[in-house]
């Protein structure tokens, strides 16, 4: 089934301010433990730009995950999408050289913070 234009266009307009707020610095990655992964934290959403795959290697489709923190929804655009699959591969190389320097995180690890809002 195929996408609606509108959607296109608004999935696109996503993507536009997704790498906007990723090359000013105000959309932080984190790279995670292990994996190739890029994840951020953005508007109450968790965004996973993957697969566990060097950015080197072209032969392996991408992807960027979005969902709510607050809901099972999610969406997911990949690069083998005939009219967005371009964007992905653009952020993915913003991703890369905006997080490159970071050092890689956990974002499962079990923080004092977590356990307190769940215990009290």
């Amino acid at each position: 089934m195929g996408r609606d234009p509108a959607t296109t266009d608004r999935l696109r307009t996503l993507m536009k301010k997704i790498e906007s707020l990723t090359e000013s610095g105000d959309l932080h990655w984190e790279r995670q433990i292990g994996s190739a992964h890029r994840y951020a934290r953005w508007n109450n959403n968790l965004l996973i730009l993957g697969p566990a795959a060097p950015l080197s290697d072209q032969t392996v489709p991408r992807y960027l995950f979005i969902t709510p923190f607050d809901s099972p929804q999610c969406l997911e655009i990949n690069s083998d999408d005939t009219e967005l699959g371009s964007a992905v591969m653009t952020l993915a190389q913003k991703v890369e050289t905006a997080s490159k320097k970071g050092p890689p995180t956990d974002p499962f690890a079990i923080s004092g913070d977590l356990l307190e809002r769940l215990t009290s």
